[in-house]
């Protein structure tokens, strides 16, 4: 009687092992067609690798460009930077410059004008008349400056007469110091000087008020100096 095959066991093999041969003949059969193909079109796993070294070399290469730009941009910003600061130092040296310059200039004029007047004139006049305008409501700063041209062997001595010429709610209306200055200040004007004086005092102007013009009477009382009387337009560079 014949023994039944043991399916497990073909020629002596076993089975399970048959079975792994034939996949992994099938796997590597398969990955020898795939390189065949890729040989087949040219391509292979040697020149797949120097080529992508060459693109990381590329890419490193760039890189570094940027980097290198970067440093490059940041440093011009920085030197414009830097420029735009000295040029803003330049500028505001000059502007203080030709404020000095200009303040030197009319301080020399001021004194030409005492010592040497254009017109050759004598005695007191007003340098200067001006106007600002004070912190409360209607209220203005007036800004005198009186000198004695040619004439600086005495002192003189008097008093400044000051009045407003305006219209008060349409009616033609004058009003002296004593009316315009605060409550609490001398209405008094009194002055002394050689050679120069300036003044700052403050006026008031009443409600309803429109001021035309500004009359100044200076009045000597130093012999052989003669007093003065000027007049000034309020609009005239004053406000």
């Amino acid at each position: 009687m014949v023994a039944a095959r043991n399916p497990a066991n073909i020629s002596g093999i076993p089975v399970w092992l048959l079975r792994g041969g034939i996949l992994l003949a099938l796997v590597a059969g398969g990955y020898l067609v795939f390189e065949l193909g890729r040989i087949q079109a040219s391509y292979s796993i040697v020149d797949s690798f120097v080529e992508r070294q060459v693109f990381h070399e590329e890419i490193t290469g760039l890189e570094a460009q940027i980097i290198g730009l970067n440093e490059e941009v940041t440093l011009l910003e920085t030197h414009r930077d830097i420029d735009r600061e000295a040029y803003r130092d330049v500028e505001v040296n000059l502007t203080e410059l030709q404020r000095k310059i200009q303040e030197q200039s009319d301080a020399i004029a001021f004194y030409r004008g005492i010592v040497s007047p254009a017109d050759g004139g004598r005695g007191l006049r007003v340098q200067n008349l001006k106007l600002k305008k004070g912190k409360e409501e209607r209220s203005y700063i007036v800004r005198l400056v009186l000198i004695q041209v040619m004439q600086h062997d005495r002192s003189v001595k008097g008093n400044v007469n000051f009045s407003i010429e305006g219209e008060q709610d349409g009616v033609a209306t004058t009003y002296t110091l004593q009316q315009l200055v605060p409550p609490d200040e001398d209405s008094n004007w009194p002055f002394s000087f050689r050679y120069f004086q300036d003044f700052d005092r403050k006026v008031v102007l009443p409600d309803g008020f429109t001021p035309e013009r500004i009359n100044i009477e200076v009045k000597s009382r130093t012999k052989s100096i003669a007093s003065i009387e000027q007049s000034f337009l309020w609009q005239t560079g004053q406000s």
